[in-house]
């Protein structure tokens, strides 16, 4: 009978493990076609827009708008960024020619009418001018006539765009048709601005209108933020206001982000069902779809990111970021943002006031599908805090240690446990409504690491942990009462050892199918585990990628890799590695575009001169200085590009093959700027030592021989 009963039992117990499996896939399909719903969704709405545009640009108006509001909401904190290059250039050139045609028959209108004609037009607009517009001086009547014009434009649609912008902000569905379209063309300029942006041009009028500007003979002097500045005019400007213009009506939209931050960041390179690479580098969360070779980018933060999780339904998405102070010097507070990923809306903002420096890491919960989050900030005591994020309440908090804290994961099956991991530690925490309780991971018999740098579970519940002596550990609960020489019943002790790399276990990553991957730090290794953790398949990363930061899972048998050098990694164990994305290791300070090509020159910290090609977003060719690059300039021919560096020294490199031309050094401090004159005979080097140098340029830039210096 005892047989039986075991036999039942154990058949109940299978049959309940295959049922948890099947749920388990059911709902990975579930989160997939939800993700690729909305994806297909954002992808219909870019469609419409394309759409609306050409019927914009043809000759008829007056055409009902087929759009509704709501269809663009959906990018109201995001932009986006396409190497689709001959519709992109081919828009460019004409808009650009549209323009200037548009102003050149503009004025050609002004100069054929009669003074008696014109200024009875002036007359009428200035009566549609509000107060703050007359009481703005302009310096000709042209540009007056001009401004009053657009004024008068933009007062006539006021109250649409107003509306418009509310139901943005508000993020609540409606469906209030749009009547034409030159209002469906304001919609997609407010939906389409990130957050940065429209901030910048918020305060635009904060920064720019009250500059004072004071011509006196050979400068004037204007204030930016509260601070003066002095600008020298032209000499052969002899009165400031006839050259005085009023701002342009353009605005800047982000089109594409150069790199990643990999070197002082861990676990933040993910792959979503949508198909895109999601990362980020400084306050700009990068969302990049490696075939169609696209970017869209999330730009809700105001500080640096330093940490990111995904959501169990692959769509939203948390990011934490830094402390820091605005450009009027206010301070800047640390916070979690969670986003939708596919119409990249901030639906939560939490922590304000909260977190200390910044935040270090954090997790969404799993078991309870993502209705929690749980933040370790950057303050001494690392504060541990629980939230019901759509909430935006804290459930939790409590000091966790005073030593680094690396890592921070809610337990897959049981939504009440929490694990933290740092510096000579790991904490299992059991949260029970507003409080949690600490338990002390024990090493016993086994060597305490200085380091627990990641976790990953198992499927029977079980914690691995990857430490910086190259060792997994596999931690069980037990449940067992407590024995003589073992813990009590409920705690998680150590089961197995495992010898993974040489050097740290940087990072752990479970795959859909149950197996694992490991990344080695020192030794650069990629390993495959099977089941029982046997190691099954290893890949080596080229050092001059730099060791591994994070992998994660790609499609079908590719992996993601972010490194040390700030590289991100598509690859397989058959065919190695190709890079996807690659920028600067160290701050970025010199940059230069070609004069006629799509082309331009970053220089850093890091030595690196790196040639971009900004139609394709490809490197075209690097070269490492023997010193950190700090300025650069393109002689106007586009055949040299000269360097300037942080001990005096500049060097000037052929802008094909980057041989190096000439090395020349002016004073021993560093050099801020350097400019070619514009017919590209003389070259200016701005140094720190308050001397402007100057070089008379022949061949082509190619010789160099001094002139003199200006203090």
């Amino acid at each position: 009978d005892d047989s039986i009963s075991a036999a039942s039992t154990s058949d109940v117990q299978d049959r309940l493990s295959a049922l948890e499996l099947r749920v388990q896939q059911q709902e990975d399909e579930i989160t997939v076609l939800k993700a690729a719903l909305a994806d297909v969704l954002r992808r219909l709405a870019i469609s419409e827009d394309h759409v609306a545009s050409v019927r914009k640009s043809a000759p008829s108006k007056g055409q009902p708008s087929l759009r509704e509001a709501i269809s663009m909401s959906c990018i109201t904190n995001g932009s986006t960024g396409s190497r689709k290059t001959s519709h992109g250039s081919s828009v460019s050139v004409a808009r650009k020619e549209t323009l200037s045609s548009a102003a050149k028959s503009g004025t050609e209108k002004k100069k054929e009418k009669p003074p008696g004609q014109k200024e009875k037009k002036e007359e009428s607009h200035s009566n549609d001018q509000s107060p703050q517009t007359q009481a703005s001086p302009t310096p000709q009547s042209s540009s007056q006539a001009l401004q009053t014009h657009r004024q008068t434009q933009e007062s006539k649609s006021s109250a649409p765009a107003k509306s418009i912008k509310k139901s943005l902000t508000a993020e609540k569905p409606h469906s209030a048709w749009e009547s034409s379209d030159d209002s469906r063309n304001k919609l997609l300029r407010v939906a389409s601005t990130s957050k940065l942006i429209s901030k910048v041009a918020k305060n635009a009028d904060k920064y720019v209108s009250v500059w004072d500007i004071k011509a006196k003979g050979e400068y004037i002097k204007m204030f930016m933020r509260g601070r003066p500045i002095t600008m020298f005019i032209p000499s052969d400007v002899e009165n400031y206001d006839d050259i005085r213009t009023e701002l342009p009506p353009e605005k800047l939209k982000l089109e594409w982000v150069y790199g990643y931050r990999g070197r002082d960041c861990r676990a933040n390179v993910y792959l979503l069902p949508t198909g895109e690479i999601v990362y980020f580098i400084a306050s700009v969360v990068v969302l990049f779809n490696y075939e169609e070779r696209t970017q869209r980018h999330y730009l809700g933060h105001t500080d640096c990111v330093k940490c990111l999780a995904v959501h169990p339904d692959k769509i939203r998405i948390a990011t934490g970021q830094l402390a820091g102070v605005d450009k009027d010097g206010r301070p800047l507070q640390p916070h979690v943002r969670v986003w939708d990923s596919v119409s990249l809306v901030t639906l939560q903002v939490i922590g304000l006031g909260t977190f200390e420096r910044g935040v270090g890491c954090l997790d969404f919960s799993k078991a309870d599908s993502g209705t929690h989050l749980c933040v370790i900030d950057d303050s001494n005591e690392h504060m541990l805090t629980v939230w019901d994020w759509q909430r935006k309440s804290k459930i939790a908090e409590i000091k966790t240690t005073n030593e680094v804290v690396l890592a921070v994961e809610f337990h897959p099956t049981d939504a009440n446990t929490i694990i933290t991991c740092g510096k000579s530690h790991i904490f299992f925490w059991t949260w029970s409504g507003n409080s949690l309780s600490r338990k002390q991971g024990i090493f016993g018999k086994y060597e305490k690491p200085k380091f627990v740098q990641c976790l990953a579970f198992l499927g029977n519940g079980d914690v691995l942990t990857g430490d910086s002596g190259g060792i997994i550990l596999i931690w069980g609960k037990t449940t067992v009462e407590s024995t003589p020489g073992k813990g009590p019943k409920g705690v998680y002790q150590i089961s197995r050892q495992i010898k993974a790399h040489d050097g740290s276990v940087f990072t752990l990553c479970q795959m859909r199918n149950g197996m694992l991957l490991t990344g080695g730090g020192k030794d650069r290794k990629i390993i495959l585990w099977d089941h029982d953790l046997n190691p099954e398949r290893e890949i080596e990363v080229p050092d001059q990628y730099g060791t591994i930061r994070a992998v994660a899972e790609g499609k079908a048998d590719q992996f993601l890799v972010g490194t040390s050098r700030n590289f991100v990694l598509r690859g397989t164990f058959n065919d190695g590695f190709l890079v996807e994305v690659q920028g600067h290791t160290d701050e970025l300070w010199g940059l230069a575009s070609h004069p006629f090509k799509d082309l331009f020159l970053t220089c850093a910290q890091d030595r690196q001169v790196c040639m971009w090609n900004s139609v394709d977003h490809t490197l075209e060719w690097t070269r490492l200085l023997d010193e950190p690059g700090h300025c650069a300039d393109f002689h106007p021919s586009g055949a040299v590009v000269a360097i300037g560096t942080h001990s005096g020294r500049w060097f000037v490199l052929d802008a094909e093959t980057r041989d190096l031309v000439s090395i020349h050094t002016d004073g021993n401090e560093q050099l801020s700027v350097m400019r070619y004159s514009i017919d590209g005979t003389l070259l200016a080097v701005g140094s720190h030592d308050n001397f402007i140098y100057l070089y008379v340029v022949t061949e082509n830039g190619r010789k160099y021989s001094r002139y003199g210096k200006c203090t």
